[in-house]
């Protein structure tokens, strides 16, 4: 039998640090998930000792964001989703034209070009979906109207960067990559193209899987084995989000959500939901893991500076242009603070974005580092974020 097993070393060792640290972490009566990040930053490249496989470990990451976001689909209707579309639409898009710039401004000042500045900007633009719903899930949040606008926004963001992902090869020419500029012809083709298949991946889930999941649903509780539930319930979950993102370009995050809220049509979503819990929470924390192996320390050493100005726009500037939206929408302190706790930081699509400017030539290694190290930073501020939003709720409502 051989021994060299990659995926299983990656997957005992991430899931063994995790829980030691994450144990150790709690014991320090901090959140258990820098624990997670600091397993993460031993188990890496940048570390000497064990080291899990680099490749490997994103994947698996990936799996608990399609089940995290399959979960959330199924405490989220439809009717939910229309109902915060007023602020969640208007608000992302305007937040993330902000943080773009923020992130531009720090480029030009750095001296990058044009096509660097944007793709860093836009990289700081978009919150982790992994962090936000545990986090909303902790303070208790998730079902509440808070945590509705909060997941819409969500929603909205991922959209945004689905279309940036098809977008910014076609605009790489323009913007200094080493691809030749396209005619504006094909840039209008590219984007109509990509809004068409998104209409028509929404299309057929309202359309069709709004039928056919809660009708396969009901078929296999008929047949009494729990065993068969559960796997058909992981089958969808997984089915959906990979052929969303095979057919339709879709993201797996957005795909998985979909076919959550679809199963919702379902009396037995809650049953569901709970089948999926305990992968759902391990795949969550190897997500974690995953986002640790990336931080080269060096960086925090080197770049002490610009670092620090990265993680004051995700934290500072992103949560400040949140609050201000949600305060001209007329909405309380409290519900504008949650939501600017919740989007006070970056992952899983930044780090796409910027693998996706490196291999067009558009983002320099310098600038990667820094969206890696500003994530894993600004994911270790977010407890503290949403404790202070939750102290205020507290007290407002004490006195209210």
């Amino acid at each position: 039998m051989p021994h060299d097993t990659p995926l299983i070393t990656t997957i005992v060792g991430g899931l063994v640090f995790a829980f030691a640290l994450g144990a150790l972490a709690l014991r320090l009566r901090l959140p258990p998930l820098v624990g997670y990040l600091c397993a993460g930053i031993l188990v890496g490249p940048f570390t000497p000792g064990f080291q899990a496989d680099t490749a490997l470990a994103p994947e698996l990451a990936e799996l608990g964001v399609i089940l995290l976001m399959f979960g959330v689909g199924q405490h989220f209707s439809i009717k939910d989703l229309m109902a915060v579309k007023a602020i969640a639409v208007p608000g992302a898009l305007v937040q993330i034209a902000v943080a773009t710039l923020l992130g531009m401004s720090l480029s030009h000042f750095l001296g990058w070009p044009l096509g660097e500045g944007v793709v860093f900007g836009l990289a700081l633009s978009v919150a982790s979906t992994v962090v936000l719903l545990r986090a909303l899930e902790e303070y208790g949040w998730l079902d509440s109207e808070d945590g509705k606008v909060a997941v819409g926004w969500l929603v909205v963001e991922d959209l945004v960067m689905v279309l940036t992902l098809v977008l910014l090869p076609a605009f790489a020419g323009a913007l200094g990559g080493g691809q030749a500029a396209p005619s504006l012809a094909q840039l209008g083709w590219t984007l109509a193209l990509t809004v068409a298949k998104v209409a028509a991946f929404v299309a057929l889930m309202l359309i069709v899987g709004r039928r056919f999941i809660p009708w396969m649903l009901e078929l296999i509780v008929h047949t009494g084995s729990r065993e068969l539930f559960r796997l058909g319930v992981l089958a969808t979950a997984l089915g959906v989000a990979y052929g969303a993102t095979q057919l339709f370009q879709i993201s797996f995050a957005l795909g998985a959500f979909f076919a959550g809220m679809v199963m919702a049509e379902s009396p037995f979503s809650h049953r569901a939901a709970e089948e999926s819990l305990p992968l759902r929470e391990a795949f969550a924390v190897l997500f974690f893991v995953s986002v640790g192996m990336l931080l080269d320390p060096e960086v925090l050493l080197k770049d002490t500076l610009v670092l620090l100005a990265t993680v004051l726009i995700i934290v500072v500037g992103k949560s400040a242009a949140a609050y201000g939206i949600v305060r001209l929408f007329r909405r309380s302190h409290h519900t504008s603070l949650r939501i600017a706790a919740s989007l006070s930081q970056i992952g899983e699509f930044s780090f796409i974005l910027a693998g996706l400017g490196m291999s067009l030539g558009l983002l320099s290694a310098r600038g990667q580092a820094l969206i890696l190290a500003g994530s894993i930073v600004s994911i270790l501020f977010n407890p503290m974020m949403f404790a202070l939003a939750e102290r205020y709720s507290r007290r407002a409502e004490a006195a209210a």
